[in-house]
């Protein structure tokens, strides 16, 4: 494994180690103890990143932001991706996929520019339209539940070092080995407890008690946050 990923031996390869997304989160802060505030900021990739954010900065004192990436579908297969775009239009593709799928630019481009616009949409919903705390010179945590692929991250990493920040920073409880592969060597260090080389790996499979988070618990954790950086101020 890559030497600036930190993970926790006793948990490779095991399913199941974590109770929940909220649990797992404060494992991991555990490990990002020397980073603080004010020079860090805490990125949430929603859905699943909130949880994780907001108990990664309530554990460390940062504020945080949401940075909101999605992947884009196979036109067939909607439940897997061939990429991923930012909301600022930053794409990263899986150029193995791409070749499989045989897919012609303008076929991306077409089925980019769609999710582009449903990124658009929800950060708006987030009230996120852009990051609101400049990242130059920052730590920027970049915080999800998981990385299957991978590629959802690498295009936020891609995002976030247009800020100009001092370095970044991965934060996920599990991820395949696969992904990790593709994603540590763009990050100044990952923080991952989970490392899992499996066929099929699944994100849930790390937790006791998953479900998909949706937009209202989203917008919750969200409004929690706010309530708490403005009673710590």
């Amino acid at each position: 494994m890559h030497p600036n990923v930190v993970d926790e031996p006793s948990f490779r390869n095991r399913r199941h180690v974590f109770r929940d997304r909220v649990q797992a989160a404060e494992l991991v802060a555990e490990r990002l103890r020397c980073y603080g505030a004010p020079e860090t900021l805490v990125l949430a990739i929603p859905s699943g990143g909130v949880p994780i954010a907001c108990t990664v900065s309530g554990e460390l004192g940062c504020p945080m932001d949401l940075i909101v990436v999605r992947k884009i579908p196979i036109p067939w297969n909607p439940e897997a991706g061939f990429g991923a775009v930012t909301l600022d239009g930053a794409m990263v593709l899986n150029d193995h996929i791409v070749r499989e799928l045989n897919l012609s630019e303008e076929e991306i481009a077409t089925l980019a520019s769609k999710v582009v616009t449903i990124v658009r949409e929800r950060a708006k919903k987030f009230g996120s339209a852009e990051l609101k705390a400049p990242l130059k010179d920052k730590t920027a945590i970049i915080t999800d539940d998981g990385l299957a692929s991978g590629y959802t991250m690498l295009a936020a990493i891609g995002s976030v070092r247009k800020g100009q920040p001092k370095q970044v920073v991965v934060a996920v409880p599990t991820a395949s080995t696969s992904a990790l592969r593709l994603v540590a060597p763009l990050a100044d260090k990952v923080v991952c407890l989970n490392i899992r080389d499996e066929p099929i790996y699944a994100v849930a499979d790390a937790y006791q008690n998953w479900r998909d988070l949706s937009d209202q618990e989203v917008l919750t954790y969200l409004k929690q946050m706010k309530t708490y950086a403005a009673n710590a101020l």
